[in-house]
């Protein structure tokens, strides 16, 4: 795919300046079937850097309808030095047409009775707009490291016990760094700059022509003050930014907006319908999988790995190992704090050895080769990193390595047991960090995908964490369906997640369990020597 050229004039219509721009759509037909007496669908939009995912959800019933995927492939994130990763807003607006589209294809009827639209996206990304809402450059997204060093450097100036007893977190390289390396680089372009939003703003924007943003998205940005219940624009003022930048501050649930007479037109969606929902991907993921309330704890481990769990007050770990973040239903009377735990190397650490030493194996036959070694794999410890610092080891970058390998004994089985039971460890690394926070894991929710869909892996998280593991088919979209329910007030709480399908549950496995903990207490052991 073309990229899209950023010095091409705005348009409000994409096809005016985008690639494979959309076929017209039969308007006629879409407004007759408009007219249908079906009593209504909610619609999510999860905007990632890999994909744009859109799911249809029946309000009555709670069952996803279809889902769509735009584009097949992965999306290209460009890097112009090393560190960097830039996207171009309008690729994600793009794709969630595209999405949205097939989505119609499949089910135009039920689409027509949309009622209300809920949209997750990629955290932490830097997306400036000019008056008319015209992005001024590519976003700056999570994975872009260029910020490292100025966030540091307003970390000192701050100060370090203010920064994580107000913000919950240094401002390290999250939106408002990202932020202050233009104001630093390209000056002339952060004078055009009315705002500054994260990518589900914008999205929302375009469906809406309203500008916002939400308590939970400037939390993200290290630009929500949790003590006074309001943005810090401290942060920004340390980088003598204006807060001006900061567009209008709604709720995360509830109405925000509606779709503008234009976006309908273009998207083939009823005009008026309410967008209210706005969360990024970990906080929604959460929510997907019904994580709201001090104690619930969601995973998930794909590509990299990440532990998320709520409590009732703002906890802090003073080496900054972990994020804090306003989760998706906290409110004034009801603070509700998502505390982040993120592995760099998960999914990725066994992908990678099955791609270098067993290609033609598929996971299910690798998966039930691995659960045939014992526990401990014999003495095999897998350190599943390699991926980038580490902020649960300090910002470290130990690498990925497997040791105590003794060549006349070990055989590919536990290899890859090794290399399952080291992500688990890692995960519950990270959870311990957590625990001495404040959080009191009484179970784990996952979703029943990438590396939890290993029967292995699933026995390994449960005994070792000691909490039960929960298994839901679900994804983001779907879960940005169901809220957008709940922010219209068509669903209450409970009756969003009646069509959440649990595919298990696990329990901690006694008999295993000190052979488990023996084995996490040696590959602890090897860590240490690597720090």
């Amino acid at each position: 795919m073309s990229p899209v050229n950023p010095h091409l004039r705005c348009a409000r219509n994409p096809l005016f300046y985008l690639p494979g721009g959309l076929p017209a759509l039969g308007f006629a037909v879409f407004y007759a079937l408009r007219e249908s007496s079906m009593a209504g669908t909610l619609l999510g939009i999860d905007v990632g850097s890999s994909s744009v995912k859109v799911s249809l959800v029946d309000i009555d019933s709670g069952k996803v309808l279809t889902h769509a995927t735009s584009p097949e492939r992965e999306l290209e994130i460009t890097a112009l030095q090393p560190g960097w990763a830039e996207q171009h807003p309008d690729l994600w607006w793009e794709h969630a047409s595209r999405a949205i589209q097939g989505v119609r294809s499949a089910r135009p009827k039920e689409l027509s009775a949309l009622k209300a639209i809920g949209i997750a996206y990629q955290m932490h990304g830097l997306v400036l707009v000019d008056r008319e809402g015209c992005p001024l450059r590519p976003s700056i997204i999570w994975c872009d490291s260029r910020a490292v060093r100025l966030g540091a450097e307003a970390f000192k100036k701050l100060g370090e016990e203010h920064c994580l007893s107000r913000f919950g977190n240094s401002p390290g390289n999250f939106t408002a760094a990202k932020l202050a390396w233009v104001k630093q680089n390209e000056p002339e372009l952060l004078a055009k700059a009315a705002y500054m939003m994260l990518p589900g703003d914008y999205v929302a924007f375009r469906l809406t022509g309203r500008f916002g943003t939400t308590p939970q998205g400037l939390s993200e940005g290290i630009l929500w003050d949790f003590r006074d219940g309001r943005p810090a624009v401290q942060v920004l003022e340390s980088f003598g930014l204006p807060s001006s930048l900061i567009p209008p501050v709604s709720d995360s649930i509830g109405e925000f907006a509606t779709v503008s007479s234009e976006a309908a037109r273009e998207l083939g969606i009823p005009e008026g319908v309410p967008v209210s929902y706005r969360a990024g991907d970990q906080p929604n993921n959460a929510l997907a999988l019904n994580v709201l309330q001090p104690g619930e704890v969601a995973a998930n481990a794909g590509t990299s790995g990440v532990v998320y769990g709520v409590t009732d007050s703002l906890g802090v770990d003073r080496a900054s190992r972990v994020n804090n973040f306003l989760h998706v239903n906290s409110t004034e009377k009801a603070q509700r704090v998502g505390v982040l735990m993120c592995v760099n190397g998960a999914g990725s650490f066994y992908r990678w050895l099955r791609q270098t030493f067993a290609q033609s194996v598929g996971y299910a036959e690798l998966n039930a080769l691995a659960a045939s070694a014992p526990i401990g794999a014999r003495g095999v410890v897998a350190l599943p990193y390699g991926n980038g610092a580490e902020r649960t080891l300090g910002n470290r970058s130990p690498g990925a390595s497997l040791e105590g390998l003794q060549l006349n004994i070990h055989e590919a089985k536990d290899i890859f047991r090794a290399a399952q039971e080291g992500v688990v460890f890692a995960l519950n690394y990270g959870l311990e960090i957590m625990r001495s926070m404040g959080l009191k894991p009484l179970r784990v929710r996952a979703g029943f995908a990438n590396m939890f869909q290993s029967s292995l892996f699933q026995h390994t998280f449960a005994t070792t964490t000691g909490v039960p593991l929960e298994l839901y088919t679900t994804d983001g979209s779907e879960g940005a369906a169901r809220a957008a329910g709940i922010g219209a007030g068509l669903l209450s709480i409970s009756d969003a997640f009646n069509g959440l399908h649990r595919e298990a549950t696990v329990e901690p496995d006694i008999g295993a369990r000190e052979a488990t903990v023996e084995a996490y207490t040696r590959w602890k052991e090897v860590l240490q020597r690597h720090l």
